[in-house]
């Protein structure tokens, strides 16, 4: 299943600096770059995809799949809220029913967790996938919540707005850990889920 009303945001322009070098283009075990992998489960459920990266970043640093629309953040150094704001409003104008915010450093989240928090989607609604008990990622904000999103700025993500609308708050319960596995530093790497089919990471 393919959403076509459903635009995924992937966001990719932090700073990183925990990791001590561009995690974006960090090998996965199975020799996949981390955002790479990202973007390619995305791409397999919803038709239009959003990458948002830093001012001074080339598309052509990345091996991006094609047809993948590239937002530079201006507020990018400010973070991740003003980043997510910079990017909601570049597809603000779109008539696209919701919008999935996904994090570049999170590849292990499935196409089957991507497809049934897509059929969930409403335009009022927010939805979020949970696992044994413990809420993660992506979160879908229907169309109604964009201009708050578009408010944004700072560090602050969007936690907050979840928060302030518990009645349009949607959990989705999901067998799927990678909801809530990142990638700060190298070790995480090995972080990868038995079920994800991930081997040792290999070598950058």
């Amino acid at each position: 299943m393919m959403r076509s009303d459903v635009i995924g945001l992937v966001l990719a322009a932090g700073q990183a600096r925990r990791f001590g070098a561009d995690k974006r283009l960090a090998r996965l075990g199975n020799g996949h770059g981390v955002l790479e992998a990202t973007l390619q489960t995305a791409g397999s459920v919803f038709s239009e995809l959003v990458l948002v990266l830093r001012p001074d970043d080339q598309r052509s640093d990345y091996r991006l799949p094609p047809g993948v629309r590239v937002v530079h953040a201006a507020r990018a150094k400010q973070g991740m809220g003003a980043s997510l704001a910079d990017g909601v409003t570049a597809i603000a104008q779109q008539p696209a029913q919701a919008v999935a915010i996904l994090l570049g450093d999170m590849p292990w989240i499935t196409t089957a967790t991507l497809v049934q928090l897509a059929k969930a989607a409403t335009e009022d609604g927010i939805v979020q996938p949970c696992h044994l008990g413990r809420p993660g990622h992506p979160v879908l904000f229907g169309r109604h919540f964009w201009p708050q999103l578009c408010a944004l700025d700072g560090d602050k993500g969007a936690s907050a707005l979840i928060a302030r609308n518990p009645a349009a708050h949607l959990l989705i319960d999901v067998s799927d850990p990678g909801i809530y596995l990142d990638i700060d530093v190298p070790s995480d790497l090995a972080s990868a889920p038995e079920s994800a089919g991930f081997q040792t990471p290999a070598s950058p």
